[in-house]
């Protein structure tokens, strides 16, 4: 857990579905008045250099944000995402990507608030060096998963808890829904959004179906693929698994997700799944 880097992952098409996701469920947040709190539990370093050592090896970014980069016409919510990501690059060549940290930042008000967490030594450091001079964020050297349950529920009564963790140790799968229980037990009016990978299919029914008996309602599941399953080594899709999620978040992402796994899936093997997982 504590070797994971995700610099050798930034930008790829897991990072354009998990944050234009975090991006909508923002949006949704911004538009009452009334202030919010939002978690991050395994935040990384904040922002990724996509011309460093880390991105190059395997050069991920290039079947996510570079797909959308250069591209005059997107569908809206996606224009969204690339110019926020815009923001980040001084010129029209993409050489930073942000995580969902400083992505998160862009839309704080001066109510709202960030707690970030980040177990890794060297990441809390870069973190805490991206994010220090705000006052409306505090960066934590500590487990995202245990320590975000003793700051809920927040003062605020409404937020979002952001869980994406590396899922290099396999207990991770069951270590979320744990968490995410304990959460949602004490705040359940709070919107949840947890990552995941698909690398082996069995795990990822187990993770639905341990929500699906967890007595959590209100559960949707939006995921991408770009090759079909295999049992080879590597990703071949990713979702996000999103309780409490805005009403419209469903029917926006049918057009947007039809549209990514059509342009990021390989030799015509994109796909793209929604579903409810638990009705309200």
């Amino acid at each position: 857990m504590l070797s994971y880097r995700h610099s050798f992952h930034a930008g790829n098409f897991a990072d354009v579905l998990k944050h234009l996701v975090l991006i909508k469920i923002l949006e949704h947040l911004c538009k009452k008045d009334k202030a919010f709190f939002c978690i991050d539990t395994h935040s990384g370093p904040g922002e990724y250099v996509l011309n460093g050592d880390y991105a190059l090896k395997n050069k991920e970014f290039e079947t996510g944000i570079t797909q959308l980069w250069q591209r005059t016409k997107l569908p809206e919510d996606l224009n969204t995402y690339v110019n926020l990501i815009k923001k980040f690059n001084s010129t029209d060549s993409l050489l930073r990507y942000p995580g969902s940290p400083l992505i998160t930042q862009q839309f704080l008000r001066n109510k709202d608030h960030l707690a970030l967490f980040e177990l890794h030594s060297t990441e809390i450091e870069l973190l805490k060096t991206a994010t220090n001079k705000d006052k409306r964020i505090h960066a934590h050297h500590a487990d995202g998963l245990s320590s975000a349950i003793a700051l809920l529920p927040p003062k605020q009564h409404r937020g979002l808890v952001f869980i994406d963790p590396s899922y290099e140790i396999k207990s991770d799968y069951e270590s979320v829904i744990n968490s995410l229980t304990q959460m949602h037990k004490r705040f359940a009016t709070g919107i949840y959004a947890l990552w995941y990978p698909v690398i082996d299919r069995k795990r990822n029914q187990k993770l639905e179906k341990a929500l699906k008996t967890s007595g959590i309602q209100n559960i949707q599941l939006f995921e991408l693929s770009i090759k079909e399953d295999s049992l080879e080594h590597g990703m071949t899709a990713s979702g996000m698994i999103v309780i409490n999620p805005p009403w419209t978040l469903s029917t926006d992402m049918q057009q947007t997700l039809s549209w990514l796994s059509n342009t990021l899936g390989v030799d015509g093997a994109g796909s793209y799944r929604i579903e409810t997982l638990v009705a309200e």
